[in-house]
């Protein structure tokens, strides 16, 4: 930014209006990533089942899907991201938008195998490719609006949000599934019920539009803008010197950043969407059961999100951070054996589950404001997005089948909690070289 750029003042509406349309992006988007793990065992028999596999070969095959859409997430991140830093954060913002609603509504109306055969799992991965594509270009552009527009001493608030609606997001697809589940008997969701959830992206998308459609472009983004040289050139002019002065120092952020994540990628996963076939599938409990148990974790994680923070403000991310990766490395376990212990009451396995979210929460809260810290703001959509998405590619995504795999192959119940006890314990140590008083410097322009 030169000299001459004169400041941009923000009024408290826009910010408000930055909150929330940032914020409907990631609702929708984890809704329907919610809705697919939560119907994973219907999706498995209506998809990936020819009536010849075990139910886990078929549910290993709806997670493999899974996974594929999430390894398509980077590939959104950079398509998205480039457009974001180029274009500016409300276009783009826009566009992944009406590609992940009418991806979503889509599933709603496919075929399945009972009706066109091995054509069914084949479509549905396609879309969910089309879902991880749109799924990488959302979180860098979400994040870079709310840190963007955050007044001075508030950054991890607004950040915040971004994990706090997915936590809504989760919870609203628990929700829908566990209403449907209740109206409905169990052959009616299983042979049609299921797609009311993934319909009801239409109605969510439309509202979303509309709010990011009243969205101004970022005052740093503006800044940039203006700094820059005239005409349809300007934001590349801006952005081309630093991207190539950077490119090694870029790189190497992302990959601290996927480092910073990983734990909360694997934690959040295994413990909020995971656990519902987890708990089918390996310990015998019930649809309604499982469900139950989902809306505590996403509850748990919920409650401890903005107030992480928000406290992150005050003594700094690293702390707050190292605080959640530490619980869960202590408390995996312990939590987990208490939910495989049958002769415990249901007060107690809700009470292990919703403890176990609240402390993927205290990861999630300033998480968005650290990784936002880490980028100037010419490639920040980019660096957000790409740190992001691969880390859940590689640990959300994967989350399922790995867990799902290994149970199968060794028997062990243990899984779940020594995959997110080894992937937080690689975080905590990344996490521990951010600098203490990031969180009261100025974003890097």
């Amino acid at each position: 930014m030169t000299s001459s750029t004169p400041p941009i003042t923000i009024s408290s509406a826009a910010r408000r209006r930055a909150i929330v349309a940032g914020s409907v992006g990631n609702f929708i988007e984890w809704y329907e990533f919610g809705i697919y793990g939560f119907l994973a065992t219907i999706l498995a028999a209506q998809f990936f089942s020819d009536g010849q596999q075990t139910g886990i070969e078929s549910l290993i095959a709806t997670y493999a899907s899974f996974a594929i859409a999430f390894f398509f997430r980077p590939v959104g991140a950079a398509l998205f991201g480039r457009i974001g830093d180029r274009i500016g954060r409300k276009p783009t913002l826009i566009l992944v938008l009406v590609l992940m609603s009418g991806a979503t509504a889509l599933i709603g109306i496919l075929p399945t195998y009972a009706s066109i055969g091995v054509a069914a799992p084949i479509l549905l991965t396609l879309v969910r490719i089309l879902q991880g594509l749109s799924a990488g270009g959302e979180f860098g552009g979400a994040v870079s609006v709310m840190t963007e527009f955050a007044p001075a001493g508030k950054r991890g608030l607004y950040g915040s949000w971004q994990s706090f609606t997915v936590a809504l997001g989760l919870l609203g697809g628990a929700g829908t599934v566990a209403l449907l589940s209740a109206v409905l008997s169990e052959a009616d969701l299983a042979a049609w019920g299921w797609r009311i959830a993934f319909l009801l992206a239409i109605p969510l998308g439309a509202v979303a539009l509309f709010l990011r459609l009243k969205l101004e472009e970022t005052p740093e983004f503006q800044q940039i803008t203006a700094s820059g040289a005239d005409g349809s050139d300007t934001a590349k002019a801006a952005t081309q010197p630093v991207v190539r002065a950077g490119a090694a120092a870029t790189a190497k952020a992302i990959l601290l950043g996927i480092g910073r994540l990983m734990g909360w990628s694997a934690a959040g996963y295994t413990f909020l969407v995971v656990m519902p076939s987890y708990l089918q599938s390996s310990l015998n409990a019930s649809f309604q059961e499982a469900l139950i148990s989902t809306v505590l974790a996403n509850a748990g994680f919920a409650a401890t999100i903005l107030p992480a923070g928000w406290l992150s403000d005050k003594i700094g991310r690293r702390w707050v951070m190292l605080t959640g990766t530490g619980l869960i490395v202590i408390l995996a376990l312990p939590l987990l054996n208490v939910l495989q212990n049958p002769d415990l009451g249901v007060g107690i396995h809700g009470l292990a589950v919703f403890v176990a979210g609240a402390v993927v929460g205290m990861i999630a809260g300033p998480g968005p404001a650290m990784l936002a810290e880490m980028f100037p703001t010419s490639v920040r959509y980019t660096g957000l997005g790409l740190s992001y998405s691969i880390s859940n590619a590689v640990f959300s995504g994967s989350a399922g089948l790995i867990i799902t795999s290994l149970i199968a192959s060794t028997g062990d119940l243990d899984v779940p909690a020594y995959y997110v006890m080894a992937t937080c314990v690689v975080s905590a140590i990344a996490i521990g070289t951010l600098r203490g008083n990031a969180h009261r410097t100025e974003l890097r322009k």
